[in-house]
């Protein structure tokens, strides 16, 4: 499925799950995407590597965090 201005990331899913559904997943999905600031040099440079797994590109370190966004 191809994706669209409208439905963004959760127009792979097509015609299922319901809107209220697949805007909840696009929201998460959005944070989760975006760059965090990192709690050691405090640069926005951390990114998700897996579900509670993350990595800062300028200091070069890994970390647990939240699952899908840092609550820092």
């Amino acid at each position: 499925m191809a994706r669209t201005k409208k439905t963004k990331a959760s127009g792979t899913f097509g015609a299922r799950y319901g809107t209220k559904v697949k805007y909840k997943w696009l929201e998460i999905e959005q944070k989760q995407r975006k760059k965090q600031k990192c709690p050691f040099c405090k640069k926005l440079s951390a990114k998700r590597i897996a579900k509670g797994i993350w990595e800062c590109k300028s200091c070069k370190r890994k970390f647990a965090g939240d699952s899908y966004f840092l609550n820092i």
